[in-house]
């Protein structure tokens, strides 16, 4: 990291920063669209069970990862200060916490996954593979979350091409891994839908490894004794890194939950076609998302980095100019996906009745993604304030206060069915930008007051 003068040099620093960022984050999410896609190819049933898999996975991943993800303000205003010292404690504690968050999500899976299926009303074939998905995949929760930690930690300091270099080679590992898994291939039982937990969680210890490996590979990275130099357990650390994790990972949560929850609702209300339909188009737009999603943690960085070193004008211009950038970019692609929307479809199911319910879908999505990568982008500014507690309430009261309740009776009280769930995420969205907006106006006043 260094401090950029000029627009035209935050623009080159932030975008030599943003893209290995995008694509791993891709990356990341094409794991899950190959097991969507790869599951489909083998029935509607694995197609659905997966989706409901993957669902139920999605909102723990990113809240938990929202948790670990205080690590990159931590440690880039560290670096803006100066004090690097202090970063390979912080880091080795980040660690720490990591291995016991990934131990909760473990007990949380015994005690409640069973009920949670239940409560949906699935098919007995569809819960039987959503449950085996689940657990195939959670051999690897331990390394994934250890991982994330060492990728926060690369991040950070302007190193994102790291991550980016380690999922680019786990990306095809992964799509093997499913192939062989999925279609029991080279002598493998043919495991349908499950097959892709497994390959995943199996990709996950691949991931940690290359991570590990990473960090006695690159000099100025070595430099940090991660793994040469042991701290004691702080619970002190742990308390401060939670008290900005927290806020950011319960706000991550409640995004990501209502998807989840309205994938719920609507296994228990519709049809296994309307399921697939809903996550097919659902996890389409997901990996849409990412390009946001990349360029909010792009933006926590160099904004953390120009907050600890007490220069409030050059985090606004970098405010300015993620947002601004990622307006336009998700525009130009929702309009792509709009005339894409049958192609798409086409690539989850062979399935004629699924294929239209999802280009309707898609068209819904097309209309969230402005409002989802606003809001995206300010939280990611926010998160370079480590200002977090105030946001996380703005979240809760748009997603759960707003947003579910109004899509909820949009789907049963008028002939949108499904859609009008779809249309109550696009409210709920919507506000939530708003606040952050708000939010960020105050901030910058108080910045600019106490400066």
């Amino acid at each position: 990291m260094y401090s950029a003068i000029s627009i035209s040099q935050k623009i080159k620093l932030y975008t030599l920063i943003l893209w290995p960022i995008l694509i791993t984050q891709i990356s990341y999410h094409a794991m899950n669209v190959i097991d969507t896609m790869m599951s489909g190819r083998a029935g509607t049933t694995d197609l659905a069970g997966v989706a409901v898999g993957s669902s139920l996975w999605a909102p723990i991943l990113t809240g938990f990862n929202g948790i670990l993800m205080a690590v990159t303000p931590i440690i880039a205003q560290l670096l803006g200060k100066g004090e690097k010292q202090s970063i390979s404690r912080s880091v080795l504690q980040a660690l720490y916490l990591s291995v016991i968050l990934a131990l909760l999500v473990y007990l949380a899976g015994i005690f409640f996954l069973p009920s949670i299926l239940q409560f949906m009303g699935l098919e007995a074939e569809v819960s039987h593979i959503a449950k085996h998905y689940l657990i195939g995949l959670s051999i690897g929760l331990v390394p994934l979350f250890a991982s994330n930690v060492l990728r926060f930690f690369f991040d950070a300091q302007g190193f994102t091409r790291i991550t980016m270099v380690i999922l680019l080679i786990a990306l095809p590992i992964s799509a093997f891994l499913n192939y062989i898994l999925i279609f029991g291939k080279f002598g493998f039982p043919e495991l349908g839908g499950i097959g892709a937990g497994y390959a995943t969680g199996i990709t996950y210890w691949i991931i940690f490894g290359l991570s590990v490996f990473m960090t006695f590979k690159i000099p100025s990275i070595r430099s940090y004794a991660l793994f040469s130099t042991w701290f004691r357990p702080s619970l002190k650390a742990w308390k401060g890194q939670l008290a900005l994790g927290l806020p950011m990972g319960l706000s991550i949560f409640f995004e990501a939950s209502i998807f989840s929850f309205v994938t719920l609702l609507v296994s228990r209300m519709f049809t296994t076609d309307v399921i697939a339909a809903h996550q097919a188009a659902l996890n389409f737009a997901s990996l849409l998302f990412m390009i946001p999603l990349s360029m909010s943690m792009a933006l926590t960085i160099v904004v953390a980095y120009e907050i600890g070193a007490g220069r409030l004008k050059d985090a606004r211009q970098y405010s300015k100019i993620g947002i601004t950038a990622s307006m336009l970019i998700i525009s130009v692609a929702s309009v792509l996906l709009y005339f894409f929307r049958e192609s798409i479809s086409y690539l989850y199911t062979d399935n004629q009745d699924v294929v239209q319910l999802a280009m309707s879908f898609f068209v819904f999505a097309i209309f969230y993604q402005l409002s989802d990568a606003a809001q995206a982008t300010l939280q990611g500014v926010l998160r370079g304030y480590k200002d977090a507690a105030i946001p996380f309430i703005i979240a809760l009261i748009s997603y759960w206060g707003i947003g579910i309740p109004s899509g909820y009776l949009l789907a049963t009280l008028t002939d949108l069915g499904p859609f009008g769930f779809w249309i109550g995420i696009i409210i709920g969205l919507t506000c939530a930008a708003i606040g952050f907006w708000i939010r960020l106006a105050l901030i910058n006043r108080r910045f600019r007051h106490s400066l």
